[in-house]
């Protein structure tokens, strides 16, 4: 019996899923034009384990969406995760939102051995943190940081290309051929990570706490401070 908590914090999704062998048992997520997760996380958790009827110490793993995406989500969510591994001596387990969002388009669409499923997460002004899936799920190549133009030239050949994530709507106006597919599938969300989480657990694909860190891919730039009114 293996008992998940699944952490999703890397965009404007914060998003907490419990479950039970695979299954869904309680969700909280909410989405917000600001970034919400220090001050929603902690709640969603409690809230999470207190609507299942269950407590922190039968966790048997923690999952946490490990990036590419927000360094403040993903500084939030993977410290959490990493604070219940550490007190209650279970397992952290990770996966990129990429991929997360890959498999949860696979689990809700058909998709031909000749598509692509291209998910994009913004990494702002005209880039976005890309990679193509096959209709299996598998990456082809690593993530990068691309400009949007870039799509075109890396991925040609397909019937059809699959795109998602929030990264995908500034795409519209450059990817507007017959053969792009937009999905209405926003965010990674800890519900999508769980089926994931539930497999690396069989296999003790775990990570190593001590040197486990976000996937940024890209180095933090800070912003010029607003002037106040």
């Amino acid at each position: 019996m293996a008992l998940i908590l699944s952490i999703e914090t890397s965009t404007k999704n914060c998003s907490v899923a419990l479950a039970e062998n695979g299954e869904v048992i309680s969700l909280k997520e909410e989405t917000s034009d600001q970034y919400i997760h220090s001050e929603k996380l902690h709640l969603f958790i409690q809230e999470c384990m207190s609507t299942a009827g269950r407590e922190l110490k039968e966790l048997s793993a923690v999952a946490v969406g490990k990036g590419p995406g927000s360094y403040t989500g993903l500084r939030i969510g993977v410290s959490a995760a990493k604070g219940l591994c550490y007190a209650l001596s279970i397992p952290l387990i990770s996966e990129d939102g990429l991929t997360i969002l890959a498999k949860d388009l696979l689990s809700k669409n058909e998709i031909a051995k000749n598509e692509l499923i291209m998910p994009m997460i913004d990494a702002r002004r005209m880039e976005v943190y890309s990679t193509g899936f096959d209709a299996q799920g598998s990456a082809l190549n690593p993530i990068e940081a691309m400009v949007i133009e870039e799509v075109t030239s890396l991925y040609s050949g397909h019937s059809k290309i699959h795109l998602l994530g929030d990264g995908s709507f500034k795409c519209k106006d450059v990817l507007s051929d017959s053969c792009y597919v937009y999905h209405n599938l926003e965010y990674p969300s800890a519900a999508a990570l769980t089926p994931i989480a539930q497999a690396k657990f069989e296999n003790k694909d775990f990570e190593d706490m001590a040197y486990f860190e976000p996937f940024y891919l890209k180095d933090f730039i800070a912003g010029k401070p607003k002037k106040l009114l």
